[in-house]
């Protein structure tokens, strides 16, 4: 199966789009040849900041590049992106709802060496807490393309959660990504398993097992975790038995959280795959720490058949 690093395809994007429109700008956090925004540092280095380890002030500047109405996509890794400029971003980005762009880069357990203190698991759930943020995790290199073009065309602050690692390319270079939609990837009529970035993989792994003992489930594509389509969730739990959300990220307020807000009013199982309530730790092969902490298949095949018994 084809793979790409979805920070690749980010600095790809960004800078092929920098090319057609001068307003687009980056920033970053001393991590450019990570983030990848060193492309546009190395082509376009008069639309370059770099703007040394201290995300408040890298955040606080994009803001007021918005305002002179450039495009700003400021750069760090997720943890820090999210965590460090946490006050900058609710005061001077989502508050005023200006348009500024958060890349957070090496999310989840994707940064496997560096250990709990770069692995973002929490991210999400600080970002789709603010008030007009918008919060997206794509789940491959061509969804992750797409997103960006998006983010450009849209105007108001987006939080995009980038991997660092090589996933399977799913999608079709003609996939039409919108943001706030969500994609039936497999149709079935047992469980629904929503999911978005690596895990929309192992969620089709866990599907083709669970098709040996007779069990078809839906596996849909929740790239925008904010806003979500309460609407379409609902459709996709019509007349299935039960639901079960699969992410790179805590159980607490993340894809799993915002599904099970969307049906509190409806009586259906819910079983929520992630990391349970724990920071990440080193670890020297990404494979090696996605089990540790349950990120697999098989942690999905076993939540879909405890919801079956």
């Amino acid at each position: 199966m084809n793979k790409k690093s979805l920070r690749d395809a980010y600095g790809e994007e960004l800078l092929r789009l920098a090319k057609e429109n001068k307003n687009i700008v980056a920033l970053d956090a001393d991590l450019s040849s990570s983030t990848r925004s060193a492309y546009i540092r190395d082509e376009i280095p008069e639309r370059f900041f770099e703007m040394g380890i201290a995300e408040q002030n890298m955040t606080t500047t994009a803001a007021g590049l918005s305002l002179t109405g450039k495009i700003p996509f400021a750069n760090s890794f997720a943890v820090f992106s999210t965590g460090r400029s946490y006050d900058q971003i609710r005061q001077g980005i989502a508050l005023p709802n200006l348009n500024v762009k958060i890349a957070g880069s090496s999310a989840g357990m994707s940064d496997y060496g560096d250990g709990a203190t770069h692995q973002a698991i929490d991210d999400i759930s600080i970002m789709r807490t603010l008030p007009n943020m918008t919060v997206i995790s794509p789940m491959d290199a061509v969804e992750t393309k797409k997103a960006v073009k998006a983010i450009v065309d849209y105007n108001g602050p987006v939080y995009l959660r980038v991997s660092r690692a090589e996933l399977p390319v799913l999608m079709s270079e003609d996939y039409n990504f919108e943001i706030g939609k969500m994609n039936l990837i497999e149709d079935g009529n047992d469980i629904t398993i929503f999911a978005n970035g690596l895990m929309v993989h192992k969620a089709l792994e866990a599907r083709e097992t669970l098709k040996e003992d007779g069990v078809t489930c839906k596996v849909v594509n929740v790239s925008t975790i904010k806003p979500l389509d309460v609407e379409e969730v609902k459709k996709y739990v019509s007349g299935v038995k039960g639901v079960v959300t699969a992410e790179e990220h805590s159980i607490i307020g993340g894809l799993g959280s915002a599904i099970t807000e969307a049906l509190d009013d409806e009586l259906i199982k819910i079983k929520r795959v992630g990391v349970k309530d724990k920071f990440g730790q080193s670890a020297c092969d990404y494979d090696v720490l996605l089990k540790h902490y349950g990120l697999t298949s098989q942690e999905i095949v076993n939540n879909v058949k405890e919801l079956l018994k």
